[in-house]
């Protein structure tokens, strides 16, 4: 597989999942909630969860009375999460790089830094058009993405993590426009360690705010953290960006 296509394998991989959704529950559900709260959709609301995975948060949305729709890239991921299928809650496999609905959601979800691996700016924008095409005029988008300068300051550059008998060295590294993430795993069930390099481009929020206006969205909002405290471009984790379409 071409290295540039990294995610289509990792994020199919069950090593993916136990590394960071075992002990994440709590905070998917603290964001989320602060989300709905936030947003007061009305009732009925029709939602995207764009690059799902195995369904936590699109699950979440649609137990608080919303009809949502994940879509993910990994089939194993979808096959997993399509267990989980109810009259308000639908999956689909799905590349986000190509239109899905048209014109259909009142609200797109992008959670987990879901965003930002794709090798090309083109691509990246392609994405973007998707979410941006399958709003309703008037509709939401909200980014969870990393705040690339925070991360540039707090960076762990080697770790060791334990999860159950599965062992996980991991090696991190940046340059100017991506940040690395080297994963090898240690397994008894494998003949020998595997290995992941995740890339992750470092999206300002100048860049959100570009890429989201080239497609008719404008930048309503910005959160620094789960919590939605004010977005500080040194002092905050994450950059949740909301833009509504014109």
């Amino acid at each position: 597989m071409a290295a540039n296509e990294w995610y289509k394998q990792w994020f199919n991989s069950p090593f993916y999942h136990q590394l960071y959704f075992g002990r994440d529950a709590g905070e998917a559900s603290r964001l989320v909630t602060n989300l709905l709260q936030h947003l007061q959709p009305a009732a009925g609301s029709l939602m995207l969860d764009v690059a799902c995975g195995k369904g936590r948060h699109s699950r979440l949305l649609a137990e608080a009375g919303f009809d949502v729709t994940g879509i993910d890239i990994a089939p194993d991921s979808i096959a997993e999460a399509s267990r989980q299928e109810k009259d308000n809650l639908h999956f689909y496999v799905h590349d986000m790089r190509l239109p899905f609905w048209i014109n259909y959601f009142d609200y797109a979800f992008n959670f987990f830094t879901s965003f930002g691996y794709f090798p090309t700016r083109r691509e990246h924008d392609d994405a973007m058009r998707t979410i941006a095409a399958s709003l309703k005029k008037g509709g939401t988008v909200v980014f969870d993405y990393l705040n690339a300068h925070y991360v540039e300051d707090h960076l762990v550059h080697n770790e060791e993590k334990t999860i159950g008998d599965v062992v996980y060295d991991i090696h991190r590294w940046h340059d100017e426009e991506h940040f690395f993430k080297k994963i090898t795993v240690n397994a008894p069930s494998l003949s020998g360690p595997l290995a992941y390099t995740e890339k992750v481009a470092k999206f300002s929020l100048g860049d959100f705010t570009d890429m989201l206006s080239f497609q008719g969205l404008q930048v309503t909002e910005v959160f620094g953290d789960y919590d939605l405290n004010g977005y500080d471009v040194r002092k905050t984790p994450r950059m949740i960006v909301l833009a509504q379409k014109q």
